[in-house]
């Protein structure tokens, strides 16, 4: 079995790693402190051109598969996981309209948000339907004297949504029907009737905002339809499916750079005489920070290539956001463990890395939701 990049992987790797070195680090530490949304650091991925990885080329994407998009995503959340958060829930909103969109709504929104700047973001958690999606409550009654969709509900948790450009988003196009009746909707910032509620104050993630939606009677227009009517559950269950992966990535990059910055305080970090990296039970820490990430990294990149192969995917992919995501916790806590006091200041990164790592458990699915989809895959 041989996971060896391509050249051109290993090419992209290399431009990835030195826009993080250049761009993403040196900003890392103020957004997060700010809580800023980081707009010139997205503007120059977009020229890049890691805004539109695996949009294909015709659509002004950048073409590439998964295994690509892991590859960028891990490169930065090394660096700053809240500029990989932004990138990997842009990408859920361009699979979106790749895969169930009109030719049309492609032509429309796929350059916009490959080059054109734009962001988008993906609307399915409500406060009483988080990991039970289908307890969504959130309507779309068709007004057959206009042609539009007439939205009325909340969304909240959203990652980027006071942001982004355009969302999809999910409601119930006949509520007495249920789950059955959840489609999916393109909806654009500035559109009648929709506006931002509450930002979130959060753990980690301060670059990332996450935010509640308000639909009050907001009109969309019936061809920003995603897909079929009554399919949004389905839909949204195959998009959550890949956008493990992007956690996933995300998670292993958190890990990855916690590692590194372990490795340079326990160079420069002198105590009993001698650089801490000396010393037999904290050498004992790297080796178990290494080999988690190294189990870690060969789940990630195999759920990305059976993606990006065309394989079944699903299950694999769960696993490799579950276990990607303990690894960022734990070994972000040994990181912090070897920077002792120093770690739990804020003057060191490894504080933040620390923070941003817990919610890789929570979102695009709990651990415990993934551990449910692994053992029904196995079981049946």
């Amino acid at each position: 079995m041989d996971f060896k990049f391509t050249e051109a992987q290993l090419a992209l790797q290399s431009v990835a790693r030195e826009f993080a070195e250049k761009e993403v680090q040196p900003l890392a530490d103020i957004i997060d402190k700010e809580h800023r949304y980081p707009a010139e650091t997205f503007a120059k991925m977009a020229e890049i051109g890691f805004n539109g990885i695996c949009t294909p080329v015709e659509y002004g994407g950048s073409g590439g598969n998964d295994i690509d998009k892991v590859i960028i995503i891990e490169e930065i959340a090394k660096k700053c996981a809240s500029t990989a958060a932004i990138l990997s829930v842009h990408t859920i909103f361009a699979a979106g309209i790749l895969k169930f969109g009109t030719e049309a709504q492609k032509k429309k929104y796929l350059p916009l948000m490959a080059g054109g700047g734009w962001l988008g973001a993906f609307a399915l958690t409500e406060p009483n339907a988080g990991s039970d999606a289908a307890a969504a409550r959130t309507s779309a009654i068709y007004d057959e004297k206009t042609g539009e969709y007439v939205l009325n509900g909340t969304k909240c948790f959203i990652s980027g949504g006071g942001k982004a450009n355009a969302l999809i988003v999910f409601a119930l196009t006949d509520p007495s029907k249920g789950i059955k009746s959840l489609t999916g909707f393109i909806v654009e910032k500035g559109m009648p009737g929709f506006s931002i509620g509450k930002i979130e104050n959060k753990m980690g993630l301060h670059g990332s905002e996450t935010v509640e939606l308000i639909f009050d009677n907001c009109r969309v227009p019936k061809e920003n339809m995603l897909g079929k009517e009554g399919k949004g559950f389905s839909y949204a269950m195959m998009l959550l499916d890949g956008a493990r992966i992007g956690i996933a990535a995300q998670g292993l990059g958190i890990a990855e750079g916690a590692l590194d910055e372990s490795i340079k305080y326990m160079h420069e970090r002198v105590q009993f005489g001698k650089p801490i990296a000396a010393l037999q039970g904290i050498q004992w820490y790297i080796a178990d920070m290494v080999t988690k990430i190294q189990a870690a990294k060969w789940l990630v990149f195999y759920a990305a290539y059976l993606k990006s192969a065309g394989e079944n995917f699903g299950t694999i992919a769960a696993m490799a956001k579950y276990n990607s995501s303990i690894c960022a916790r734990e070994v972000a806590n040994l990181g912090l463990q070897i920077h002792g006091g120093y770690g739990y200041m804020n003057d060191y990164p490894m504080e933040r890395i620390y923070r941003d790592a817990k919610i890789t458990e929570i979102y695009e699915g709990t651990s415990e939701i993934h551990k449910l989809v692994i053992s029904r895959a196995v079981l049946g």
